[in-house]
């Protein structure tokens, strides 16, 4: 038996050398079962056992007969009840599992499944031999099963559409880019070896590509963007060295620009027309074309005036969306000065053009401007005018003439003035000359006058259709004149007798001009009485103020020293006031004494003579000042007559003096209400005594004098309120607009009935307004309201 075995061994051991192939012939196998017998030892006189190297078992992929068998496998080893075979490793026990089987008491290897190379090459599997109570009865051997790859796997490129770039005008050879495809099939055969090729690229057969590494490249000169601009190139790859499987793909080839062409205007010239006046504002497109890639650098324009325009009145940019040039007026333009311009531009890219382009001139066109004449305003040549006038000047003067000029030359145009600002109606203004005159005295204080300035509004227009109207500004200065000399403030005051006592007489002095008219004022003893020089000193203290003192002891009484005040205006004005100064003894302090004993001291100098001619001056100078009242009274009684008579009621309020605040009408002692209901039955008032003047008074006011001279006519009743309202401003006497004034109470009730019954029965309807509209501008609106 066993020399029949060896036998059997000696017969397969070729096979065995060559490596087990069981895809030969049509079934894949031989007649009959390979049988291996892994563990039989080799004859002769070896004392080591070892097991057989088998050669890998090879079985082509895509094996369609299942199940295969693969081989037999047996123990030379014969024991009763026969060998159990068992096989593990990869497809059989492990991942990917089921694939490979065996019959335990045979010892067949079954392939189970379909193979494919490309996932798994090879298999690597254990084979074992145990008796039937599970003992080894050989050692486990290594059984490999090779999966014989097929060209079941076409080539695939790596992307369906390859993009490549070459510029335009490239030379022969000219790389391009690169097409790449993979073979999932066994590289080391020709099932995986790949030959590229082009099938389709127009009838130009400007590219080639290697069939080996599938690089493209140029083969010929030809390429112009401007007439291709892209390439459409079909490739083809296939395996078994270009024999087998194919697969196709797109190239697309981008043929890229350069500055091979200049840009040239569509026509030699342009003609456009454009307002005179207009500035920044577009006027014409000048078209342009160039063949070179739109929205690259190489198409992209610049512009650039070469001629007729010195002043730079025009300007032109270029429109990146359409490559036009835009002209635009940057100036405004007068017709009248120049009514047409013809401007020469140039056009090229902002590239330089390549060096592979022909050269050509720089391209060139007229642009022909046609400026069009407008009616424009008239202006003023001097805006603001100014002009001045002295104060108090007549009506009449004349302050200027406030010409306009049209600059319409080529339009015979006429021009009219009018006064569109004229607050206090002072001016007059001729309509065709622009000649401006007073129409009234101009005051030195007035509400419209900011400063000195007087400000008016006057208008010129042309007679157009339509007209166009200027404004200009007329600024009128009052300027001072020095018409009015200083004031002596006090006119009276009390000094001490001897030099050392007492610190003199304080005077200062006021003058309605305004400076330079006014101060420093200059106080001086009158020359006429040089004799007072010996017993009295005035002396300057600042611009406003002197102080007047005794150098010797001088006799008690009164005294009137004759003074001199002058002001610092051109030409200076120079007044000459009487000063009542009494002198008293005074104290050590400085303090004249008892005003008993300076009357008895200055009455001990006069003789009673003397005393009787004074009080007789003064009976018959206050006999005449009564007489005067009474006549003054008798002659303005009919008028106040008719008022009171006209009302039963009685006509009553209480306006009390600020500083003399009673109870009220409940306070009889304050104020007499009879006065109010029988006013003819008592004499006017005495004016009050002189007020004194606030410590935050100007130097340059003096109290206005009461009582004002009314209006000759309606037509001053403005002129009156505005000198009222002026007077009441600057009155020293008075406390400040803004003075918080506290008010005593004046009583609980009234017996006098309410002043809303006067005139009660007439209505509105019964008055007559018509004579505000002669009162001025400023009750015009009132006339409008209530006139009729």
């Amino acid at each position: 038996m066993e020399s029949s075995c060896l036998l059997a061994f000696c017969l397969m051991a070729p096979l065995w050398a060559q490596g087990i192939n069981l895809s030969q012939g049509e079934a894949g196998l031989p007649a009959s079962p390979l049988v291996l017998y892994p563990w039989r030892q080799r004859a002769g006189p070896s004392r080591v056992k070892r097991a057989w190297v088998i050669p890998p078992i090879s079985v082509s992929e895509n094996h369609k007969r299942i199940p295969h068998l693969l081989v037999q496998i047996k123990s030379d080893k014969q024991l009763p009840g026969g060998v159990i075979y068992s096989i593990k490793g990869p497809g059989v026990d492990e991942e990917p599992l089921g694939i490979f089987s065996i019959d335990k008491f045979s010892g067949k290897v079954f392939l189970n499944t379909m193979l494919d190379r490309e996932k798994n090459e090879r298999f690597r599997l254990r084979a074992f031999a145990l008796d039937l109570g599970g003992a080894t009865l050989e050692d486990p051997t290594d059984l490999e099963i090779v999966v014989v790859d097929q060209n079941d796997n076409r080539p695939l490129f790596q992307q369906e559409v390859f993009t490549g770039h070459v510029v335009e005008g490239a030379v022969p050879g000219t790389y391009v880019l690169k097409a790449e495809a993979t073979d999932a099939d066994d590289p080391d055969t020709d099932n995986a070896a790949l030959r590229y090729s082009i099938l389709e690229q127009g009838s130009a057969g400007l590219f080639s590509i290697n069939e080996t590494t599938g690089e493209i490249r140029t083969v010929q000169v030809g390429l112009d963007r401007e007439v291709v601009s892209v390439y459409n190139l079909t490739l083809q790859v296939a395996d078994m060295s270009g024999d087998g499987l194919t697969t196709t793909a797109t190239a697309m080839i981008y043929v890229d620009d350069i500055n091979d062409n200049p840009p040239e205007f569509t026509k030699p010239e342009f003609s456009v027309e454009v307002l005179e006046n207009t500035s920044g504002m577009d006027i014409a497109r000048l078209l342009v074309h160039d063949k070179d890639l739109p929205g690259s650098p190489n198409w992209l324009a610049r512009f650039t005036i070469l001629e007729g325009d010195p002043d730079g009145a025009f300007a032109i940019r270029t429109d990146p969306r359409t490559n036009d040039g835009v002209l635009s007026v940057v100036k405004a333009l007068d017709h009248e000065e120049r009514d047409r311009f013809a401007l020469t531009v140039s056009v090229q890219n902002q590239n330089q053009l390549h060096p592979s382009a022909p050269q050509a001139t720089r391209a060139l066109a007229v642009v022909r401007v046609q400026v069009q004449d407008v009616n424009e305003a008239p202006f003023f040549r001097e805006n603001p005018r100014l002009a001045s006038v002295l104060e108090g000047a007549p009506p009449g003067t004349e302050l200027t003439t406030f010409s306009a000029s049209d600059p319409d030359t080529r339009q015979p145009q006429a021009l009219s003035y009018s006064l569109a600002y004229d607050p206090a109606d002072w001016l007059l203004l001729d309509s065709r000359s622009g000649r401006v005159q007073t129409t009234r005295e101009l005051p030195r204080r007035s509400p419209f006058l900011q400063g000195r300035w007087y400000t008016a509004v006057i208008l010129a227009s042309d007679n157009a259709d339509p007209p166009r109207t200027a404004t200009g500004t007329l600024s009128v200065e009052i300027l001072e004149v020095n018409d009015h000399g200083p004031a002596l403030l006090p006119l009276a005051g009390v000094v001490c007798s001897e030099p050392s006592k007492g610190r003199g007489l304080l005077l200062s002095a006021v003058d309605e001009d305004l400076p330079p008219h006014a101060e420093p004022f200059h106080f001086r003893l009158s020359p006429q009485a040089p004799q007072l020089a010996r017993n009295w000193s005035l002396s300057q203290l600042n611009a406003t103020h002197a102080v007047l003192a005794v150098l010797v002891p001088v006799p008690a009484g009164l005294h009137s020293l004759p003074l001199l005040l002058s002001d610092s205006g051109t030409p200076r004005q120079e007044r000459a006031q009487l000063l009542n100064v009494s002198v008293c003894p005074c104290d050590e302090g400085g303090s004249c004494q008892a005003s008993a004993a300076a009357a008895a001291t200055a009455g001990a100098g006069l003789s009673f003579g003397a005393l009787m001619i004074i009080l007789s001056s003064i009976i018959l100078l206050l006999s005449l000042a009564l007489l005067a009242a009474v006549r003054e009274r008798c002659h303005r009684r009919p008028a106040h007559q008719g008022l009171l008579e006209s009302s039963q009621d009685d006509l009553r309020d209480n306006i009390l003096n600020y500083d003399e605040q009673g109870g009220g009408e409940e306070d009889q002692g304050a104020y007499d209400i009879n006065q109010l209901r029988n006013p003819d039955f008592f004499p006017p008032p005495c004016p009050r005594g002189k007020q004194p003047i606030r410590r935050d008074t100007p130097y340059s006011y003096a109290t206005p004098p009461y009582p004002r001279k009314l209006p000759a006519s309606p037509s001053d009743i403005e002129d009156f309120i505005s000198e009222g309202l002026e007077a009441a401003d600057s009155d020293p006497n008075v406390p400040p607009y803004d003075t918080a004034l506290i008010y005593d109470c004046e009583g609980s009730g009234s017996v006098a009935g309410s002043l809303s019954s006067i005139m009660s029965s007439l209505t509105d309807g019964d008055q007559d307004y018509d004579y505000l509209s002669e009162w001025g501008p400023r009750f015009r609106r009132l006339a409008d309201l209530y006139g009729h």
